[in-house]
């Protein structure tokens, strides 16, 4: 071979080297851009897969709340009933037909405070002279008292089903100087009013 056709042959060898050279930088681009979609598209499975399993959990707790607390709707309607019952009950006769039917009527009340136990219904019965609870009770109002956030009387008992509050118990809570803080605010007006 002469040294015009190596010369050539060179020049033709360093053209097809520059040439695959640059069919593998294109290629090695491709496989970039592929290997970065595919990532793409395993994080956007991974979210949706991730996202599926949290609507799940959340469908599940939703389910087992609705049939942990399936009774409330019910329970809630029975209550002005239940209550009915209770206030007839502070009324004393001595007629005694009439006491006979109260006898039957607390049979009655029994059997539906039973009932609400047995779906683990439990009654707020605050007493007088307790201290105010506010995530049992609900203040209907403030009378005077010695001491503050005392129970002075109790209109209607409260009920939870299991671990959520149904109806508070209303109450009318103390307030130590009430009447003094009023006659004190009524002085105020009546000078502002002059």
């Amino acid at each position: 071979m002469s040294k015009e056709e190596l010369e050539k042959e060179e020049k033709g060898s360093k053209h097809k080297c520059k040439k695959y050279e640059e069919e593998i930088a294109s290629l090695k681009e491709a496989i970039e851009k592929l290997e970065a979609e595919s990532n793409m598209w395993k994080n956007k499975y991974y979210e949706a897969y991730a996202d599926l399993d949290n609507t799940r959990k959340v469908l599940k707790k939703d389910h087992e709340d609705m049939i942990k607390y399936r009774a409330m709707g019910f329970i809630e309607s029975i209550l002005p009933t239940l209550d009915n019952f209770e206030m007839a009950f502070k009324v004393e006769s001595d007629d005694p037909k009439i006491k006979n039917y109260q006898v039957g009527f607390k049979m009655i009340l029994n059997q539906f405070i039973t009932t609400l136990q047995n779906e683990n219904v439990s009654i707020v019965e605050p007493k007088v002279g307790d201290d105010f609870d506010p995530n049992t009770m609900s203040a209907m109002s403030l009378v005077d008292g010695e001491e503050d956030n005392k129970i002075s009387s109790v209109y209607l008992k409260g009920y939870i089903l299991k671990d959520r509050l149904i109806r508070p118990a209303l109450v009318v809570v103390t307030k130590k100087g009430l009447n003094s803080q009023t006659a004190d605010e009524n002085k105020e007006n009546n000078k502002e009013e002059k």
